[in-house]
């Protein structure tokens, strides 16, 4: 299981186990990470946890977060990486990282990889439904899948499924992740009241593996899953 080890000026103060799927951090008390310095914003970053998958994202905090020294907006987190907030540090660890990597490619790539996965963004908006594709792919054993469309302006667009995470639906609405694995495709639920919809069936928080031709709706779009044989 991954964790954060949280210290400044070199003294460890804590210990985080990633445990759950959303941990956020900031200075407010109803953070899963309280750091009570005004450097912080009240509601500062993010970190959600995919499977054995993290990935970090700063909530337009007053300050910034840097990740190895470098600003960020969203990341996916790699063993060994440095978060700072202020003069706070988190390094990310992950148990068995190298024999990880040494078994399988896709752990390899993402142990090399320097930036965050490209993402696809699907937000219902006046015209339709608007995508964001990323640029950076990782090798995979299972086959190629996609999503298709079945609603909205935009119905029988398809969409590949290239990247290790995609996330789908409205920020501050409903969020859900597909979660490309060595073993399949996940969906799991990330963000809003209302769960993903699979097969008429509304999911729980777990992760949720995807079937040949299941229709998904979420934020009020439908589109359905499909592997490219």
């Amino acid at each position: 299981m991954a964790k954060l080890i949280l210290s400044m000026d070199g003294l460890v103060l804590k210990e985080i186990q990633l445990d759950r799927e959303r941990l956020t951090i900031g200075r407010k008390p109803h953070n899963d990470v309280q750091i009570d310095n005004l450097a912080i914003s009240g509601e500062h970053a993010v970190v959600v946890t995919i499977l054995e998958d993290s990935f970090l994202e700063d909530l337009n905090s007053t300050n910034g977060t840097l990740v190895n020294g470098q600003p960020i907006k969203k990341h996916f987190l790699r063993n060994n990486d440095i978060v700072e907030l202020g003069k706070y540090k988190l390094k990310y660890m992950t148990d068995g990282q190298a024999v990880a990597a040494d078994a399988d490619p896709v752990a390899a790539a993402r142990a090399v990889a320097q930036k965050l996965p490209g993402e696809l963004k699907l937000e219902p908006t006046d015209t339709g439904i608007r995508s964001n594709f990323g640029t950076v792919s990782r090798p995979t054993a299972v086959p190629p899948a996609a999503i298709q469309l079945l609603s909205g302006p935009n119905a029988g667009k398809e969409l590949l499924l290239t990247k290790t995470l995609t996330t789908l639906g409205k920020p501050g609405m409903q969020v859900a992740v597909i979660a490309k694995r060595p073993h399949g495709y996940f969906i799991t639920h990330v963000e809003g009241e209302q769960f993903p919809v699979v097969n008429g069936q509304a999911l729980d928080a777990q992760a949720h593996p995807l079937g040949d031709h299941d229709v998904i709706e979420i934020a009020g779009i439908k589109m359905e899953f499909f592997l490219k044989v």
